[in-house]
């Protein structure tokens, strides 16, 4: 293995120091000349660069890089994969495993925990809804940040969902202890199988432990497959019964029983947060076979009142005759205790109702809570996410007078006194002087509009709502509504419009096409290509070869215009010197390649640069994480 600290890479990345040493690749911290910043370089071992497996792993990494963009995923700004030196150039962390916080602390307090997982699972989704299966999820490939931050790393054997799904029985995918039960017998993968590792995940955190434990790793695939784990609660009986109820939800060997998305394990988790002695009705925690109905207290209640009011009624038996004989002192103690005992079922019917009226002013009295004040608090840093706030529905509007930071609330309704569990208030922000306008895109084509909201560097996530009414594939609305004011790169959430029998089609591989045949690929799938966008770039492929193009490895709807980006044959200047080298500057997507070429020149100064003949590197702004490939 190459050690490439002091040495730098493309006349640009100076390697700094070893950071961590993975199974195939290093991981360098290194700093980047053009941006001015530090960085984690990832670098392919020397001796996997002339395996397949490893080089399309590599590769499939830097597909699955390319689409992904989230806050709680490892940010990756460069990749290159020549046939000597392979790497991945990502966001430097400052942090720890989760892995050493869980050694360190031996169990995580439950709202770490919960707070952990939440930005695990928001993560995924992310990656799911672009259809990428991380396939390795466990706490060595979650990093931790010194303000409570989660970053998700390490794709490198994630899959895309919609094409290979399977795993390679011949060979160990994945961590033994914290993979699913279809990973370890190499069946059919989706986003679920990510679900019980994210399971596992949090039973590690809440218990301190795994589920499973074994010195040979082929019995603990065989616990994933055959063993139930003992209940967390067992462990650590301060769990809650509804929060062990999620982790062994997530943890089901059937991947029906599971979650079916990690947005299904937030809602619960968010319901958990809003009431903690909550009990989930999950169906194999009930006996399946039929039993016998209980009733609920509330009609206890109702039938011991019918009960004790019945002597006050009229009897449901004739009387029978007085007796002739009687004597009028008998007649006189006979009718004192009729007397008595309607006296006493009246009062035990008042004490009822009494009782009753007591149990609902209560009840209503205790759903009351008193409003909080936030005015003055930051809207991201210190009111969302805050389980204090969780009893109420906050709305937000914007005050654009307003001369206090942006985000800052000025003003919220109600100010004080108590309110219902569950009420809104509406909360004043502050736009500041970074707010930008949201584009009004509405009735736009979709692609259209994501390319105007991205030249505005907002982050764009789509929903696709049936309507009719509208023309398939155009702009219904926005989240947040057009001409609202958001902080610069907030992420605007585009509802399109599709037909009732419309589903997505996937985007076909274009790459080496020509324009023609690419049209003529499109089209087959439904698609068509957006001649009006079409992008020339410098590159080491054949002139009129496509080097790149939109939604790589997405699922688009009918009618979709892709645009694409053509080879000029021509490559970029290259860099014969040890400062900054040309580099080629590109607005295309991260799924464009451009080629970067390093002469060897005769070398003036004491500069360690490696130099790679005809390297290609795709610059991307994804957030993802790191598996790199190294060079030799």
């Amino acid at each position: 293995m190459e050690n490439y600290v002091g040495k730098r890479l493309d006349g640009r990345y100076e390697i700094i120091e070893i950071i961590d040493v993975g199974g195939m690749a290093v991981v360098y911290k290194a700093f980047d000349n053009i941006d001015n910043r530090i960085v984690a370089v990832k670098i392919l071992k020397d001796e996997y660069l002339t395996n397949e497996e490893f080089r399309r792993r590599f590769k499939n990494e830097s597909k699955a890089i390319a689409v992904l963009s989230h806050p709680n995923i490892v940010k990756v700004f460069d990749v290159s994969y020549g046939d000597r030196l392979q790497y991945i150039v990502m966001e430097y962390v400052e942090g720890i495993t989760l892995k050493e916080y869980i050694s360190q602390q031996g169990t995580i307090e439950i709202r770490e925990a919960i707070y952990f997982v939440t930005q695990i699972l928001r993560a995924l989704q992310h990656a799911h809804d672009k259809g990428i299966v991380h396939r390795d999820i466990k706490p060595q490939n979650i990093m931790l940040i010194a303000d409570g931050t989660i970053k998700v790393t390490d794709f490198g054997i994630a899959r895309f969902a919609r094409s290979d799904t399977k795993t390679m029985t011949d060979s160990a995918i994945g961590s033994v202890h914290y993979i699913s039960p279809e990973q370890a017998k190499g069946s059919v993968m989706d986003a679920k199988t990510d679900i019980y590792s994210v399971g596992v995940v949090l039973y590690e955190m809440l218990t301190g432990k795994l589920p499973f434990q074994s010195e040979n790793a082929v019995s603990v695939a065989l616990m994933q497959l055959q063993s139930e784990p003992e209940k967390p609660r067992n462990i650590n009986p301060d769990i809650p019964v509804g929060l062990e109820q999620i982790v062994m939800r997530a943890m089901q060997k059937n991947p029906n029983d599971r979650y079916q998305s990690a947005s299904e394990m937030l809602m619960d988790i968010d319901e958990y947060k809003k009431n903690p002695n909550i009990k989930f009705d999950y169906s194999y925690y009930v006996d399946r076979q039929p039993t016998k109905y209980i009733p609920s207290a509330q009609e206890i209640a109702r039938e011991y009142q019918k009960q004790v009011s019945r002597p006050a009624q009229q009897p449901t038996q004739p009387p029978r005759a007085p007796r002739q004989n009687r004597s009028e002192q008998e007649q006189k103690a006979a009718a004192a205790r009729k007397r008595t005992l309607a006296v006493l079922a009246a009062l035990l019917a008042a004490l009822a109702i009494f009782a009753a009226v007591l149990v609902h002013l209560y009840s209503k009295s205790s759903n009351r809570v008193d409003v909080p004040y936030l005015v003055g608090k930051n809207l991201q840093a210190e009111v969302l996410g805050q389980e204090a706030y969780e009893d109420f529905e906050l709305v937000y509007e914007y005050d654009e007078e307003s001369k206090d930071e942006a985000g800052t609330i000025v003003r919220q309704e109600p100010e004080k006194g108590k309110v219902e569990k569950g009420s809104t208030i509406t909360l004043y922000i502050a736009t500041g002087e970074d707010e930008k306008r949201v584009p009004d895109v509405y009735g736009f084509e979709y692609s259209s509009a994501q390319s105007i909201l991205k030249a505005e560097n907002f982050e764009v996530r789509i929903e696709k709502e049936a309507n009719n009414d509208r023309e398939a594939g155009t702009v219904i609305r926005t989240s947040p509504a057009r001409d609202e004011k958001v902080a610069e790169g907030a992420t605007i959430t585009m509802y399109v419009a599709t037909a009732d029998d419309q589903e997505p089609v996937e985007v076909p591989d274009l790459m080496g096409m020509t324009i023609d045949e690419a049209k003529d690929a499109l089209e087959e799938a439904g698609l068509a290509l957006d001649s009006s966008r079409t992008e020339y770039r410098a590159s080491s492929q054949t002139r009129g070869q496509i080097i790149g193009y939109e939604s790589l490895g997405e699922s688009v709807l009918p009618g979709t215009k892709i645009a694409v980006y053509v080879s000029t044959g021509q490559l970029p200047t290259a860099a014969t010197t040890t400062t900054a080298p040309s580099t080629t500057t590109t607005t295309a997507p991260s799924t464009t390649e451009s080629t970067t070429v390093t002469t060897t020149a005769p070398s003036t100064t004491a500069d360690s640069d490696v130099t790679v003949s005809t390297s290609q590197t795709s610059t991307t702004a994804a957030d993802d994480e790191p598996v790199l490939d190294a060079e030799g």
